[in-house]
């Protein structure tokens, strides 16, 4: 009997070594963010943390979102397409159906993970009901203010609602805050934990400090999105973003030259506001580091960082006295911040960062941000779908400031997360019979391996719909329009169509994508 008992005590305590030895992953995800605005992917906006990420880590030049916020984090958190998980992908304030899936949290947690999460959260649930042991941000996107609660914008700590501060309140150093509270206490545990910290920012409006937009202010007044656009391409070129032979996206004809631009200060202030917004998120990511190095847990934490979709066009080429800077409202009465009501339009007159405005950084910036890829937010060109990804794990990841050229969608990292963790992925959990995961590990990618990756990956958005086979690619902007194929090997920047080369080609993808919409419910 004590033999027997003795046993057991050892296979307990194996288990338990060996769950200790688990990796810990933190998933760090900006919004709205082009894909060339970090340092490390040739941006000239002060990001050193996140590119120590790069430094120590693998950059995907080839890694994909669903082109709009909600539905990528549905893609995210399940593992499938964003239409299983009944997002329609091509609205971007549609809850989301968790009932035919489960969670990366969900899973984790049920096997001995400590999870938490800040940021923006679209479920239908509170996120602690669906596998979250910490939770801190708004229950649901409404009317943001980075500077105080607006209406339709409810904040929770856990379970409970949260209660805004009188002063001092700036929302991503909240998130921040929340993130390495959590991080530490996390960190002091006996389990593994996963971290997902979703940060709104750099998302209209375009709201930061005056000392950090001041930082900025000076570079984008002396030069403007002609010349950034020609020095990130420069730096794509020296590092191998870009590969010889590749040519960038050219310039949308609606964007008027720089030098032409009569209201410079107000154009270099959306882009230093949108600047530093990304810094702020930057220091945040810092502080999160720093808890890992601290905690002695670096070497064994996955940290993956991404967008979730490109650049947002919204903003207008122009000054504007309607609206908010990027959409006219007929009304404004309940868009009030600290008691003051948000004043409409964006101009020479009305620059922005404060409490009291909303606006955007419109077309010109966003094209930029976006270098060299084609298009924006909610296109289904790469300026639409494709995100950086950085993944740092000192413990697997042996070679720093490498490049992959490997594909991947967001769908993986669910895949990832469960393999890393040493999870099987479910036929029925809690009552419920997830359909089959989409996602593929990314793993072997970590490890400089070849990975066998998907046949096809597939696109419905607001403003397109594509499909990938290999370095091919089929695009439509819209449905009545003809499809474009691509061959992204040698042209990311969707320049030349080659469809009249490759009419068998282009005929196989339509029906393959024909085939993928009616198996996902795309509409």
């Amino acid at each position: 009997m004590f033999r027997h008992q003795l046993f057991l005590f050892a296979i307990l305590l194996c288990s338990t070594v060996s769950a200790d030895q688990r990796p810990n992953i933190v998933v760090i995800m900006v919004d709205d963010m082009g894909w060339s605005d970090l340092g490390c992917y040739g941006g000239e906006i002060k990001t050193p943390y996140i590119d120590s990420l790069a430094k120590d880590g693998l950059r995907f030049t080839q890694f994909y979102n669903n082109s709009v916020c909600g539905a990528t984090r549905a893609s995210l958190l399940t593992g499938l397409y964003c239409q299983q998980a009944g997002h329609p992908g091509d609205r971007w304030n549609e809850p989301k159906d968790f009932r035919k899936c489960v969670l990366i949290p969900e899973l984790l947690q049920a096997h001995g993970y400590h999870t938490a999460m800040v940021g923006k959260w679209q479920g239908r649930d509170l996120a602690v009901r669906r596998g979250f042991d910490r939770f801190f941000g708004p229950n649901c996107q409404g009317k943001i203010s980075y500077w105080n609660a607006v209406k339709a914008n409810d904040f929770y700590l856990d379970d409970q609602p949260w209660p805004f501060p009188e002063r001092d309140f700036f929302m991503t150093d909240a998130f921040s805050d929340h993130a390495v509270d959590f991080l530490t206490t996390a960190a002091k545990g006996p389990k593994p934990f996963f971290l997902y910290v979703a940060y709104i920012a750099p998302h209209w409006p375009l709201h930061a400090r005056e000392k950090d937009i001041a930082i900025y202010r000076e570079q984008y007044r002396t030069q403007g999105w002609d010349e950034w656009r020609q020095s990130r391409i420069a730096r794509q070129r020296e590092c191998g973003l870009l590969q010889p032979g590749n040519k960038p996206a050219p310039q949308s004809d609606s964007i008027h030259r720089w030098i032409d631009d009569p209201d410079k200060e107000w154009q270099a202030e959306r882009m230093a506001t949108y600047a530093a917004q990304i810094s702020n998120v930057d220091r945040g990511v810092g502080r999160m580091l720093e808890v890992l190095r601290n905690s002695d847990a670096e070497r064994n934490t996955l940290v993956l960082f991404l967008s979730d979709n490109g650049a947002a066009p919204d903003g207008g080429l122009r000054p504007t006295d309607s609206g908010f800077g990027f959409s006219p409202q007929s009304n404004n009465s309940d868009w009030r911040t600290d008691g003051v009501a948000i004043k409409p339009g964006s101009g020479p007159e009305l620059l922005p960062g404060p409490h009291d405005t909303f606006a955007a950084y419109g077309l010109a910036w966003a094209t930029t941000s976006n270098t060299p890829l084609r298009d924006t937010k909610q296109s289904a060109y790469e300026g639409g779908i494709r995100t950086p990804l950085i993944a740092r794990w000192p413990a697997v990841i042996k070679t720093g400031g490498d490049l992959t050229r490997q594909p991947g969608h967001v769908i993986d990292i669910m895949a990832t997360s469960l393999d890393v963790a040493g999870i099987d992925y479910p036929s029925e959990f809690q009552g419920r019979r997830p359909i089959p995961m989409e996602g593929m590990s990314l793993a072997p990618i970590f490890r400089g391996q070849e990975r066998h990756g998907h046949e096809i990956l597939a696109w419905h958005c607001s403003r397109g719909r594509a499909i990938r086979s290999g370095p091919w690619k089929l695009v439509r902007p819209v449905d009545d329009r003809d499809w474009e194929l691509y061959n992204l090997n040698d042209d990311p920047g969707e320049t030349n169509n080659l469809t009249e080369e490759f009419p068998d080609r282009v005929s196989m993808m339509t029906k393959e994508y024909e085939a993928w919409r009616l198996r996902v419910g795309a509409e």
